[in-house]
């Protein structure tokens, strides 16, 4: 299994349930280069906050690795560094089975790759982050 450079953050806030926040970070490592690695396609993240650590405030990060398949669907998810927190980390598995892109492409062929997943759970927006406008506060 090749490792690819791609990576894309979430940070879920604003809102319990998918306010999201995506981090662009793209590149290529090693013989790489010459990928077209996925784009997300963007909307609602699949990926919810779960309740009792939204109440409590808690927060963290799951880093994630997912393979993305030639047509742009995630067939493949693990935890690559815990949060810490069993509830982080399985909201994270869980909803990351239904994040979408656009396939990765070699030489005009899509391609299955794999990339690392970076998932917030935060009540605060990052300030390296694009915004996604609040549903359910007006934002």
């Amino acid at each position: 299994m090749s490792r690819s450079g791609f990576l894309l953050g979430f940070l879920l806030g604003f809102r319990r349930s998918a306010g999201v926040v995506l981090l662009a970070a793209f590149g290529a490592c090693g013989g790489e280069a010459d990928i077209e690695q996925p784009t997300p396609l963007y909307g609602d993240v699949p990926i919810d906050y779960p309740l009792h650590m939204w109440d409590q405030d808690m927060e963290g990060e799951t880093l994630l690795r997912v393979r993305v398949s030639d047509i742009g669907a995630v067939d493949s998810v693990e935890v690559i560094e815990s949060s810490g927190h069993e509830e982080f980390d399985s909201a994270a598995l869980a909803g990351a089975h239904d994040l979408r892109f656009t396939p990765a492409r070699r030489d005009g062929k899509r391609i299955a790759v794999w990339a690392e997943v970076p998932v917030y759970f935060s009540k605060r927006p990052r300030p390296d982050s694009l915004g996604v406008p609040n549903p359910t506060g007006g934002g």
